[in-house]
């Protein structure tokens, strides 16, 4: 099999039209849009599916709308240096008028 060749047979049209519209229902404007939060191939990303790889992303999309997919994966816990955790303790005020001094323009949030 060449390099980026699918292993399967192509998904019917029907099928990847109803991925497509599972993907816009997400929040994707189209297969492209959808490369990487989905981890689409370069192939995928261009609309091609074998009819295994579209039926397994419209059941993970069907899965994710109705919340019975499995919980979304925590991200690690960013490290903190000594100097961030010693700036937690530091009111926002100083740390704002230092910045100034420095020459930030500093507003609210």
């Amino acid at each position: 099999m060449a390099f980026g060749q699918p292993s399967g047979p192509p998904a019917p049209a029907n099928r990847v039209r109803e991925l497509l519209e599972l993907l816009q229902e997400a929040g994707h404007a189209d297969f492209r849009d959808a490369r990487g939060p989905m981890g689409f191939t370069q192939r995928q990303a261009n609309g091609k599916f074998t009819r295994d790889e579209a039926d397994a992303f419209i059941a993970q999309l069907e899965d994710a709308a109705h919340g019975d997919g499995p919980p979304p994966t925590p991200s690690p816990a960013a490290r903190m240096s000594t100097a961030e955790r010693a700036l937690l303790d530091v009111p926002s005020e100083l740390l704002a008028a230092e910045l100034q001094r420095r020459g930030w323009a500093v507003i609210e949030p």
